[in-house]
């Protein structure tokens, strides 16, 4: 990543402070930030941290659905919170100046700081959607949840449409209030067209994912919503939030202030 950026200064920014968010946009530049949706770069030591932050990774993931020397993820039926580890990494991080992402973590396991990818369990009941209680935890400490683009925000065969993405989103913006809501799509950028070997290529990682024990249930539509699916799904959500009554201001912070916001206290 490091290298593209140096190959490529003039397209792409590494975030690697709050105040380069608005260089990136200022020079038109796409912004990086760096992330782990797992421990494993760690290897059970809470002191390798410190040396991936200098590295430039900012955002660091606790658990990813099963179990870490750190913690339980979502899917782990134990659902037995942090270890000591993880309570050591989570220290560490707020002493330095990491974010503590918890989106795939479990329920004993998340602690009030980033979700940045998941939905509404009060709307549709998943192990990757958070419960209201964790969402306004989450929101009284500060912290922030953004609204992942996934098929989990309904139950399966259906497969979701921007409906059931806007029903999650203002059911947040209802919980954790306005300022602690965004979207965190996990996905890309650029439109999803499923040609034959993209089809393959998805039926190839589902099926992984399902012998690797991480697979979540509902894993059975392809990994995106079809109506925002491009470059263009923030502009339609905004759209949207429009015309279901929403404020300018209260979009502004859906599209993206309130993440840059907890980037900033955090960091």
């Amino acid at each position: 990543m490091q290298a593209l950026a140096e190959k490529y200064p003039h397209v792409f920014l590494i975030i690697r402070k709050h105040s380069d968010i608005a260089l990136a946009k200022r020079e038109h530049k796409v912004g990086i930030i760096p992330g782990f949706q797992d421990t494993t770069f760690l290897e059970d030591d809470p002191g390798r941290i410190e040396m991936f932050r200098n590295l430039g990774v900012r955002v660091m993931q606790i658990t990813y659905n099963n179990h870490s020397a750190f913690g339980d993820g979502c899917l782990e039926p134990g659902n037995a919170g942090l270890s000591k580890a993880g309570t050591a990494a989570v220290k560490k991080m707020n002493e330095i100046g990491v974010a503590a992402e918890l989106s795939h973590s479990g329920y004993r396991t998340t602690t009030p700081v980033l979700i940045s990818h998941a939905g509404c369990a009060a709307v549709y009941a998943h192990p990757r959607n958070k419960p209201d209680e964790i969402l306004k935890s989450l929101a009284d400490r500060g912290g922030y949840f953004g609204l992942y683009l996934m098929p989990y925000l309904v139950a399966s065969p259906t497969v979701p449409t921007r409906e059931h993405v806007l029903y999650h989103l203002l059911h947040a913006i209802n919980v954790c209030g306005a300022d602690h809501v965004g979207i965190g799509s996990d996905g890309s950028i650029e439109k999803v067209v499923l040609t034959p070997a993209q089809k393959a290529e998805f039926d190839a990682d589902i099926a992984n994912r399902k012998k690797l024990g991480i697979g979540a249930p509902g894993e059975d539509r392809y990994p995106y919503v079809p109506d925002l699916n491009g470059p263009d799904h923030m502009q339609i959500i905004a759209a949207e939030l429009a015309r279901r009554g929403q404020p300018l201001s209260v979009i502004e912070k859906v599209l993206g202030s309130n993440f840059q916001r907890v980037l900033r206290d955090i960091w």
